[in-house]
């Protein structure tokens, strides 16, 4: 039996070595447009798809493919005589290898400058369908979308004369991941198009980055991927300097951070311990914010990650060499600083350009069986009508001790309190079961400099038992949403003790 290939390639790496491999076992090439023509000027004997249909490409190129003379060839039964019977009636030849990769839909969205309607021609119909069709058929066609694969198809039919079933199987469930990741992608095009906030269905594509080492724990298989065309300002797109592999709670944490520290314009540093930060300091250099960052808790921060919004220098990498650290990231690293901190063989330095569009993606959180999807909370105190309903207001320390605390408690797990000067934290109480308890481990933690500090509360007091411990620490200005039924009581209790009260009318909850 004559051996047919069908190779149509926007990728075409390799192509031209596998179609001389391929017609040296004895395969007939059959090919469209520019793979055609490419193959033709390497001198591969190429047979034209409109030789094979006798139709001529049409609609600029729309359709080539799609016709029996090919669909017949790619999705017969070999082994069934009335499939044989059919395409001997209609003059149709098997189809046993395709080889076909698509149009460059997401490296043309990706484009800033791109046109819709550059957009929609990218959208590629004749290849998956070609794909779809072999992969349906594995059990007779090898079917190959990764340049990849060239290597271990060839070695397989110089050794057996076909391929295994096995490989076939391969082949065809990574073909049904290809064409359902392009697709997911020109969904998501269409659906941001056609503005539709919650569509009936949403289909999400992500890349394998990295396999882990394990979970949160030793005994959990885990992995990590991206996703395409997703912010180059993310963990998923650093670049990773020195150090060991990042593990699957090194990424967590380390994505925590950055959240953090985006909030900042001004010089910052942010130590985070289990996803809630530990300590947060700013400065007129790196080198103070941390300084104030570590001072925060310098117990915390023991096994912690570090994110700085400036770049690491030696006087700051020398403070960092002396501390047990798992990650640093920063938008870049002095040489100086790099020679001092890649002497420690396993510390990872991750570096992310600071400098580029900190777009925003939806927030998606998966639960047994399900999916919840939320927009980022990106609300600050510039977006909020701030509102002061204490006898007093804050003065300018207080209102920079106040903004510092609200950025960082929007972080921190619910219930949260933050208890802040206006340089850096002071004590954090994260994940409490009810808002007086939180208050109490950041009051605790603060100690002394409570005196004259502010608290930031991420959601309302239910009563005024929280104001009440705050004024007895020395706390001397709180910020809040507000909204409770019982707002007015906490408003007498900070008049009670001369405390200045803020309400931002928005609650951050983080779960």
């Amino acid at each position: 039996m004559k051996k047919r290939a069908l190779i149509s390639v926007s990728d075409k790496s390799g192509v031209s070595e596998f179609a001389k491999e391929l017609v040296s076992l004895g395969f007939e090439i059959i090919s469209t447009g520019g793979t055609k023509k490419m193959l033709e000027e390497q001198g591969i004997p190429v047979l034209g798809v409109s030789e094979v249909t006798g139709f001529p490409e049409i609609l600029e190129g729309r359709v080539k493919t799609l016709n029996p003379l090919i669909h017949g060839g790619l999705l017969a039964k070999q082994d069934d005589a009335a499939h044989q019977k059919q395409l001997e009636a209609h003059g149709i030849e098997p189809i046993q290898l395709v080889c076909v990769n698509l149009y460059p839909f997401q490296q043309t969205i990706e484009k800033p400058d791109v046109t819709v309607a550059d957009a929609i021609e990218n959208i590629d119909i004749g290849g998956p369908t070609m794909l779809r069709a072999s992969a349906k058929n594995h059990q007779y066609v090898t079917v190959v979308v990764d340049p990849s694969d060239y290597e271990t198809v060839v070695a397989e039919l110089k050794a057996e004369g076909e391929t295994k079933l096995e490989t076939r199987v391969r082949l065809a469930a990574k073909v049904f991941r290809h064409t359902a990741a392009y697709d997911a992608l020109i969904a998501d095009y269409m659906t941001n198009l056609a503005e539709e906030a919650t569509p009936e269905k949403l289909t999400v594509t992500y890349e394998l980055k990295q396999t882990l080492r394990y979970g949160e724990n030793p005994h959990q298989h885990a992995a990590f991927y991206q996703k395409p065309l997703g912010s180059s300002f993310s963990i998923a797109y650093a670049e990773q300097l020195h150090g060991k592999e990042l593990s699957y709670n090194n990424i967590n944490d380390a994505d925590a951070a950055l959240q953090i520290v985006k909030e900042f314009t001004e010089p910052a540093a942010v130590a985070v311990k289990h996803m809630n930060p530990c300590g947060v300091g700013t400065g007129k250099t790196g080198f103070e914010a941390f300084t104030k960052a570590f001072a925060a808790d310098p117990v915390s921060i023991f096994g912690g990650i570090i994110a700085f919004n400036r770049e690491v220098d030696a006087e700051t990498a020398a403070k960092l060499h002396e501390i047990f650290l798992e990650i640093i990231i920063a938008p870049s690293y002095s040489d100086e600083a790099l020679a001092i901190l890649t002497a420690k063989k396993n510390l990872r330095l991750l570096t992310i350009p600071f400098s580029s569009v900190k777009k925003s993606e939806l927030k998606l959180t998966s639960i047994e069986g399900g999916l919840l999807v939320q927009e980022q909370d990106l609300f600050t105190l510039d977006d909020a009508e701030i509102k002061v309903p204490t006898k007093r207001q804050p003065t300018p320390a207080e209102w920079e001790a106040l903004k510092l605390g609200w950025k960082v408690v929007k972080h921190v797990k619910s219930n949260a309190i933050v208890v802040a000067n206006e340089d850096m934290t002071i004590g954090i109480g994260a994940g409490q079961m009810n808002r007086v308890g939180a208050a109490d481990i950041a009051l605790k933690q603060a100690g002394k400099k409570a005196e004259g500090a502010a608290l930031a509360s991420d959601a309302f007091f239910p009563m005024d038992d929280t104001v009440e411990a705050a004024a007895k620490a020395g706390i001397t200005a709180i910020i809040q949403p507000g909204g409770s039924i019982r707002d007015e009581d906490s408003i007498k209790k900070a008049d009670e003790y001369g405390i200045a009260m803020v309400f931002t009318g928005v609650r951050h909850f983080k779960h």
